[in-house]
């Protein structure tokens, strides 16, 4: 059977739909999360923008209240990176990511430490409740590891962040608990089999289509391992297959948006590190490459904010003396100018709730 072969415009069409930034979504903050396959935030308030952008009436304490209840939780996830996960999805995706976390932290740190003593340590200092990141590196320095276990534990012993901590009005994220008090553990466990299938899952309905290589770079995973995700979950789930115009393969799950080419795609803000830019769905060209190195750059830490104008990049933005300030990287037309600056008005808006 032939193929139907995707052009770049229609990916980029298909991720913007599945990131809800076609059209303001009437969800609830922690499935917003679930469907756009998690939120990175390694800068908490990006996360509220994130949701400002995809959800229709979006107020900052709906996601605060969110995070306090438990109903959402931050925590290093995918790429062993911050992200805000639904609360649902926090067991399944930790198991699916965990072991390839740690192998990935054993190639890139060549420690003897054992991490199964730091671990069961930093268990028994958080066992009655949560503590500062500043405490944990004090007490495991007092025990005579070295700073660089920091980091590596959390891949041995499951963490959340603590709210207050990561919140709007408290971005940094640097209190921490045990997850299980925070997020139930499910009954039966979920095994790592069952959370890599979900989490491909999760990525295809927020992300698809997209190629076996896109959903391993996601993951954290090799694409050998990766494939063996799709091979079990073909029985199940009778997964699409396309092709890009340049010949690669890509798979979807059924029944997700796909919309055509043409469709209008509206100004949207997106906050510092949004997953829509990184190399995973570099084959949607939300941002062009040419734009790549003034958004992420070794000088530039936190990434930058970003605006997009017909479903890419367009420039960048700041909020400065209680206003949202852009700078297109191109002139604008007056018409694009207008429904920047109004989407500007609104975001300014949302900051001063």
């Amino acid at each position: 059977m032939v193929e139907r072969v995707l052009s770049t415009r229609e990916l980029n069409r298909a991720v913007l739909a599945r990131q809800l930034l076609l059209e303001r979504a009437a969800l609830t903050p922690e499935r917003a999360v679930e469907q756009v396959a998690g939120l990175q935030t390694q800068y908490a308030p990006s996360g509220y923008i994130g949701l400002w952008s995809r959800l229709a009436g979006f107020r900052r304490q709906g996601l605060t209240d969110a995070l306090l209840a438990g109903r959402i939780v931050q925590a290093w996830a995918m790429r062993c990176t911050i992200h805000m996960v639904a609360a649902t999805d926090y067991w399944p995706i930790t198991e699916a990511v965990r072991q390839a976390r740690r192998e990935w932290w054993r190639r890139a740190h060549k420690s003897d430490a054992d991490m199964a003593a730091v671990a069961a340590a930093v268990r028994g200092y958080l066992a009655d409740g949560p503590l500062k990141q500043a405490e944990i590196q004090k007490r495991l320095a007092a025990a005579g590891y070295p700073r660089l276990v920091w980091p590596g534990v959390q891949l041995w012993v499951d963490l959340v962040r603590v709210p207050p901590a990561g919140t709007w009005g408290t971005p940094r994220a640097h209190v921490y608990g045990l997850a299980e008090h925070t997020v139930a553990v499910p009954e039966p466990a979920p095994t790592e089999a069952a959370g890599a299938e979900l989490l491909v899952a999760r990525y295809l309905r927020g992300f698809g289509p997209a190629s076996p290589a896109d959903i391993a770079s996601f993951c954290g995973w090799t694409i050998t391992a990766t494939r063996a995700v799709l091979a079990r979950m073909e029985p199940r789930i009778q997964l699409c297959r396309y092709r890009s115009e340049t010949g690669g393969e890509l798979v979807d799950v059924p029944d997700a948006p796909l919309p055509a080419a043409d469709t209008p795609a509206p100004v949207r803000f997106l906050g510092q590190w949004d997953a829509n830019l990184l190399v995973h769905a570099r084959r949607a060209q939300i941002l062009p490459e040419e734009y790549r190195p003034r958004v992420f750059a070794r000088n530039i830490p936190q990434s930058v904010p970003t605006f997009l104008v017909d479903g890419q990049v367009a420039g960048t933005w700041r909020y400065s003396d209680g206003e949202v300030r852009c700078e297109p990287f191109q002139p604008l037309t007056p018409e694009v100018a207008r429904e920047v600056e109004a989407e500007a008005a609104g975001l300014t808006g949302f900051h001063a709730e």
